[in-house]
């Protein structure tokens, strides 16, 4: 009996999973292989070029995982939590926290900036209320929403819009995110006069798409994701909830589409997801005026408890520009 092409790709995949040849021939002989055939063909199998090197590669997967289990290790030693700072200075940043790979809520950062009174929701409707923006919509009904944006966007006047979040109550079904681009266009580029740019902590030059937007009501959520740079995530207006887990133990989190989880961090199904009963998460609220920095790959699941205005930068002021993963999705 001759095996089929898909035959010969489960022998590969199984053996590269580390599967005992005993058991591969006991299955083929099941399906009406000749126990002296079935026994060739695993042995064939597993001298082939390929699984001989996606053997190797396999061998260096398993040390990295060790590694990372080591640091994970380390860092529950560690005991350290997502420390609160006040007075912190651009080298102490860039030592302690930005090349540490650490996150921090620098809980003074954003003292004197004018968007603290110009980007509360009354302010930005007085002042730019006319103005029409896009907005996601009808998130509710998709389990996808963040994943799958382009079916959620609608354009409306945001004055009506703020109107909605402020006397809505909260929800998850509206929201203006990153996404919608909102600083990019030139009827809110005056916002970005409201913005600071701290020597050490935020270039002056941004980079296009470097600062974003994001205003919603008290219900909003962001699934568990990572981003590929690292963040300063300025809060302005009303408080949001934050899930952190460190890069280094991405293994837990079951990353299933590029940069997001299938794991609801706030309360995980340990049944389907039981590695991640082992991750280190921690849980912070940030508040108006505080800056949370999050290191890059470092994931992260958002939850609005008020009405709240957001505004995150990417382009930071360190030598070298920001770090970037490059993922593989």
């Amino acid at each position: 009996m001759a095996l089929s092409p898909s035959w010969h790709a489960w022998l590969s995949e199984n053996l590269l999973r580390g599967v005992a040849a005993e058991a591969l021939s006991r299955v083929l002989v099941a399906e009406g292989v000749t126990p002296d055939d079935a026994r060739a063909e695993v042995e064939r199998a597993a001298r082939h070029p390929v699984v001989e090197a996606g053997a190797r590669h396999v061998a260096l997967g398993a040390e990295v995982a060790s590694l990372l289990d080591v640091r994970a290790a380390l860092h529950a030693q560690a005991g350290v939590g997502v420390e609160r700072r006040r007075g912190v200075s651009a080298d102490e940043f860039r030592d302690r926290y930005y090349r540490a790979h650490r996150p921090v809520i620098l809980e003074d950062f954003l003292e004197g900036w004018p968007l603290l009174e110009h980007w509360t929701p009354e302010a930005l409707a007085r002042t730019y209320g006319h103005v029409e923006v896009e907005v996601m919509t009808g998130r509710e009904a998709r389990a996808d929403y963040d994943m799958a944006p382009d079916a959620s966007r609608t354009v409306m006047r945001l004055s009506e819009f703020l109107h909605r979040l402020e006397h809505g109550g909260p929800t998850n079904d509206l929201y203006l995110t990153a996404r919608n681009f909102a600083l990019e266009r030139s009827e809110l580029r005056g916002l970005l006069d409201d913005v600071r740019f701290p020597p050490g902590f935020l270039h002056p030059r941004p980079e296009p798409g470097g600062i974003k937007l994001w205003v919603g009501p008290a219900g909003t959520r962001t699934a568990l994701h990572h981003d590929v740079d690292s963040v300063l995530f300025g809060q302005v207006h009303g408080r949001k909830r934050f899930w952190l887990i460190p890069s280094f133990e991405t293994a837990r989190v079951y990353n299933h589409a590029h940069v997001w989880s299938s794991v609801d961090a706030s309360a995980p199904d340990l049944a389907r997801f039981p590695a991640f009963g082992t991750a280190h998460v921690h849980e912070v609220v940030v508040g108006p005026g505080e800056m949370l920095f999050i290191p890059v790959g470092w994931w992260h699941q958002v939850h609005a408890l008020d009405v709240s205005v957001s505004v995150t930068f990417q382009s930071l002021d360190v030598p070298g520009g920001n770090a970037r993963w490059h993922t593989s999705g």
